[in-house]
């Protein structure tokens, strides 16, 4: 079906009220280092149904006004007076809305494995970020019905927090509600509030902590390659474990230890890779959304920062170490908004201190963070060990197969799906072994399993093992 699909593409022009050149916002700054390590440029996919009787043109009209609304969405790269990256957000222009028509004899069941596909694919094409704009569009047409609508949009101008408003304002439209002029302040006014002495002085603030954390950390989290980096076979690897039973267990703990999930997932993680590798203490990176900041929860662009946690598992009780976790991910998470140029001085200061230079090269990346609520993990009640124990034969675990490139040693994300906890897990196999990740990723399930029900279970990690265990 796929060979016979039709593309057309219908130039659509657009208009917004804010224009300008800044320099780069701090998160912007953070996006893109984060892809030059990773090699990854992290595009976020989505869909939506059209309406019955939705046109292209109707389409078009729609996203002429979104592109209008939001200056993110105008954006692109340019580079300043002095050669430095900038950024330059247009008054007008035009884009392409990409039209997929669907050959009639299609079944239905075939339209929607083309329209997963393209989902999953479509974030993987690379934006040239100073020519492409950010958002790509594209309807899905069957029998002169337009059926969905696809889109891809980039990191660089929307983190996860700002991809979930403009799914909303894109709704609204296609509910006939339209959206009103955006009232919050626009990517522009971030870069600039970021110049000002205020955050100039914040992120100043923010490096005596990073630097508190980072002075006696290891040159690399799980120690040096085993094997040198380009050696004959695939270096990276990922997997992804499911795990129902473990969702109910850290439900349970955090009803208890009135730990929100994410702390208590963070907690549990730890405690597994403790076990698996022996790192101890284990300093990790965090994926903050900077969105509980005055002013900043509803702005289209990247917001989320890396901030970074030290968890020590060592010789204590899972409930100890959740509340270690939740004291230390709440200082993290209010240490996650900086100038990653000041933190970029502050590390090669501290590599000639040591004489050594060192990194954090494991993150954990709670990716439910923006959609999660703590009524709907009220609304399930009191839970049982049997609910739990039920659960468990549907724990799986999926080898995905080699990358071809990994950020650090090893990069974990829990995804947001209902009802499970789902960790996809990316590593380099000259630091990690697939044993070590397997003992790792289940890891997490019995950890959440053995505390669920007992306040006093031990972490079964003690100090004076772990030089041994490494």
């Amino acid at each position: 079906m796929v060979e016979r699909i039709v593309k057309d593409r219908m130039v659509v022009k657009f208009a917004g009220a804010r224009a300008g050149t800044e320099s780069l916002t701090w998160g912007q700054k953070a996006i893109l280092q984060d892809m030059h390590d990773s090699g990854s440029q992290f595009s976020m996919g989505g869909m939506a149904d059209l309406p019955e009787g939705s046109t292209v043109e109707a389409v078009a009209a729609l996203l002429s006004g979104l592109i209008g609304r939001h200056a993110a969405l105008r954006m692109r790269l340019g580079t300043d007076d002095a050669g430095r990256l900038c950024q330059e957000i247009a008054g007008s222009g035009q884009t392409g809305l990409d039209i997929l028509t669907i050959p009639d004899d299609s079944d239905p069941a075939d339209i929607a494995r083309f329209v997963a596909d393209l989902i999953d694919t479509w974030p993987l094409t690379r934006y040239d970020f100073h020519r492409d704009w950010p958002l790509r569009m594209a309807v899905i047409r069957h029998r002169s019905a337009c059926l969905h609508l696809v889109w891809v949009l980039s990191h660089l101008a929307a983190d996860g927090g700002a991809h979930i408003l403009l799914a909303g304002d894109l709704g609204r439209d296609l509910a006939g509600r339209a959206a009103s002029e955006p009232r919050h302040p626009q990517i522009l006014d971030i870069a600039r509030s970021e110049q000002e002495p205020r955050l100039r002085q914040l992120s100043g603030r923010t490096m005596r902590y990073w630097e508190s954390q980072l002075s006696h950390i290891p040159a690399e989290t799980f120690g040096e390659p085993a094997r040198p980096q380009g050696q004959a076979g695939q270096q990276y690897w990922q997997a992804r474990f499911s795990s129902p039973a473990a969702h109910l267990a850290m439900l349970a703990i955090s009803k208890r230890t009135g730990t929100d999930a994410a702390g208590v997932t963070l907690a549990v993680i730890a405690t597994a890779i403790s076990r698996a590798t022996g790192v101890h203490p284990l300093t990790l990176k965090v994926m903050v959304s900077n969105r509980f900041r005055p002013g900043m929860a509803d702005v289209i662009a990247p917001i989320s920062q890396s901030s970074v946690v030290t968890i020590d598992v060592a010789d204590s009780s899972i409930d100890e170490v959740v509340a270690q976790t939740r004291s230390a991910a709440l200082t993290a998470g209010m240490r996650a908004y900086y100038d990653p140029d000041d933190l970029t001085e502050v590390m090669a200061r501290l590599d000639a201190e040591r004489g050594y230079p060192a990194r954090i090269t494991c993150r954990v990346n709670d990716q439910r963070a923006m959609v999660m609520r703590a009524d709907a993990e009220a609304s399930l009640g009191e839970l049982t060990p049997d609910q739990v124990e039920q659960r468990l034969a549907e724990t799986s675990l999926t080898w995905l197969g080699p990358r071809d490139h990994v950020y650090g040693q090893a990069n974990i994300l829990v995804e947001n799906r209902p009802d499970v906890v789902s960790l996809h897990m990316m590593w380099d196999l000259a630091c990690l072994t697939n044993g070590q990740v397997e003992a790792l990723l289940r890891g997490v399930e019995e950890v959440a399993v053995e505390a669920a029900f007992d306040p006093a279970a031990p972490t079964r990690f003690s100090a004076t093992t772990a030089a041994a265990q490494r």
